[in-house]
């Protein structure tokens, strides 16, 4: 049977806390998921959520699905109530959708206490719905909720379950790990259990992982390799809960670990975009260190890693980068030996290899200023300015030298706090004095920077500061403490991180504030921007 990978980010992804789509955003996701070449999308409960109501009506004209075919989500008919007069099964027809997926009870406990009916009655409402649906066009999928716990409980019942489904024309049988609490172990045992007892070929049942273990996609590929060839997840493992097995996870562990082609040529490598435009719509900072997606997922710290690499890639990345969308990383630490820093020069465009007395150069200042506090890991701006430093042919670092600044934080009477500063500077020759007001003593610092400068570089109105990041380091105490900053700035489309080191908050981010704009200003290739 054709595997089938099928998404859930816009039904149990959408319960995760803090998340809410809006109708745009489910169509936004759908079209992402698309790209990403999942067969199915599920995408809410028609009838029971007027917002995904909506986005049926919507989807029917306003999404072109490539690779992907659209799922309504619901529930088997009500106890005691003909499958045709239910109207949340009428809401399943009127999404107008290919496929619907049905949840049903696989739990005898959740069926006798829950909905309070027998066990008989609800096989029937499983029989009744998925038969009536299949009559009226549509492919079903059963998601057997609390499968693995039922089972466990009473493995009659939740094996009558799924043939009862299945029988009655359901194209899958999802095992659902509702609770979240499988292990992988446990996974596969179930399920040889549940094919050994009904007969029921492997192929025909599906997988539904909670992550309460943080086993989810772990359980997700024990079952695949008991012969399941159907899986669920959610996009970047979004759900109630800790969430749901992460569909990006899945997807390339089928297809790099397991040789499996679960998506169309080219749609791999669309996994990092896909991750994390979706992060965007939801408004959740994306996870640097999600597997294959993150930021992290190929950064590497350890000097003797970078060595190896050097040599060969694969030696230390489990698999190439690109095949995901992803890029490898070099980090800039007291870890880092010469490989390291050749690597991570290369990585922005300089070449040290040619050059082994500025790499050792490089090296050892790397190392002595991250054993004071620096820390270029986050930092590749300044990184950058200092291997330019050591060059050969190095211009002089700045496009000004400092003669003095000052700040000043006034508390008014009416309670208004407002800074102020001064900087005096040489900028080609011209000795130069700027005041400027701001909401805090670095931003007065960087608006007085700015005005100063602002006449001999004009392109600096382009740059803006993004964020500012403060934090004490450890080993430090009370208000004499080592401060290390990070200022993030904008321009030219693109941004870049500086960091600066002080006791004194005030004088870390007037070096960070300086590399900001000196790596700002050469890479907008200002002429003399390395002149002062």
């Amino acid at each position: 049977m054709t595997f089938q990978v099928y998404d859930t980010t816009l039904r149990d992804g959408a319960q995760r806390e803090g998340l809410t789509y809006s109708v745009v955003d489910k169509l936004a996701v759908a079209r992402l998921l698309d790209d990403l070449g999942v067969g199915f999308i599920e995408g809410g409960w028609p009838g029971a959520v007027p917002k995904d109501t909506e986005f049926f009506r919507r989807a029917r004209t306003e999404l072109e699905l490539r690779h992907a075919i659209l799922v309504a989500f619901g529930a088997t008919r009500k106890a005691g109530l003909a499958v045709e007069d239910d109207p949340q099964v009428r809401g399943l027809l009127d999404a107008q959708t290919p496929a619907v997926a049905l949840v049903a009870k696989a739990d005898l406990r959740h069926v006798e206490r829950a909905l309070r009916t027998t066990a008989e009655e609800n096989l029937a409402m499983i029989r009744d719905t998925v038969s009536y649906l299949v009559a009226q066009g549509r492919r079903v999928f059963v998601d057997g909720e609390h499968c693995f716990d039922g089972f466990r409980f009473d493995s009659g019942y939740t094996s009558a379950v799924a043939e009862t489904a299945l029988a009655a024309g359901a194209e899958r049988f999802v095992l659902c790990d509702t609770n979240g609490g499988m292990l992988p172990s446990q996974v596969t045992a179930v399920i040889e259990d549940l094919v050994a007892r009904t007969g029921i070929a492997p192929e025909r049942l599906g997988m539904h992982a909670q992550n309460d273990t943080a086993c989810a996609v772990a359980n997700t590929i024990a079952a695949v390799e008991a012969g399941v060839r159907h899986v669920q997840g959610t996009a970047n493992g979004y759900g109630e809960r800790p969430g749901n097995a992460d569909i990006f996870a899945i997807v390339a562990n089928l297809q790099l670990k397991l040789g499996m082609p679960v998506l169309p040529d080219g749609c791999l490598e669309q996994m990092v975009r896909v991750s994390h435009a979706i992060s965007e719509i939801a408004n959740i900072a994306p996870d640097t260190h999600q597997a294959y997606v993150g930021a992290a997922a190929f950064a590497h710290k350890a000097g003797l890693h970078a060595s190896a690499i050097k040599v060969d890639p694969l030696l230390y990345n489990h698999v190439e980068p690109a095949v995901v969308g992803n890029d490898m990383r070099i980090l800039v630490t007291e870890m880092a030996g010469r490989a390291s820093i050749e690597l991570k020069s290369r990585e922005l465009g300089l070449d040290l290899a040619g050059h082994p007395d500025a790499l050792s150069r490089v090296t050892g200042r790397v190392k002595e200023l991250e054993a004071d506090g620096w820390s270029f890991e986050a930092a590749d701006a300044s990184f950058e300015l200092l291997v330019r430093s050591e060059l050969p042919d190095a211009a002089p670092a700045r496009p000004f030298t400092l003669e003095s600044y000052r700040v000043i934080v006034e508390h008014r009477e009416d309670g208004a706090v407002v800074s102020e500063a001064t900087v005096k500077i040489r900028v080609r020759g011209e000795r130069v004095i700027a005041t400027a007001e701001g909401n805090g003593p670095v931003n007065a610092l960087d608006e007085a920077l700015r005005v100063g400068l602002a006449r001999h570089y004009p392109e600096l109105r382009d740059f803006e500061l993004a964020d500012y990041k403060v934090r004490i380091l450890e080993g430090s105490h009370g208000t004499g403490a080592i401060t290390r900053v990070l200022v993030e700035t904008a321009g030219a489309g693109r941004d870049w991180t500086t960091v600066g080191v002080h006791p004194n908050v005030v004088e870390a981010s007037w070096h960070a504030l300086v590399d900001a704009l000196t790596y700002g200003l050469d890479r907008a290739r200002v002429p003399g921007a390395s002149a002062a």
